[in-house]
């Protein structure tokens, strides 16, 4: 019998680090939109997380204002 294929667990939240890593920012730009209020985060005890729906949206804002190369 074939086992089936593993499931892969998409993370809900992120940490800070790892934010860094899946935008390619730097640590004071994330910090900066942060503080700024474009990207939401929540803490649990001392750690501060963003939610990947968090991160969608601040990536769909991004994106709307700046229309790129192709807007006319």
């Amino acid at each position: 019998m074939k086992k089936p294929p593993p499931r892969t667990i998409e993370p809900v939240q992120l940490s800070i680090e790892e934010t860094i890593k899946a935008t390619g920012l730097g640590r004071t730009s994330i910090y900066k939109e942060i503080k700024e209020g474009r990207l939401l985060t929540h803490r649990v005890g001392r750690r501060r997380f963003v939610s990947t729906e968090a991160l969608r949206q601040w990536v769909q804002a991004q994106q709307q204002s700046d229309p790129g190369p192709h807007a006319a």
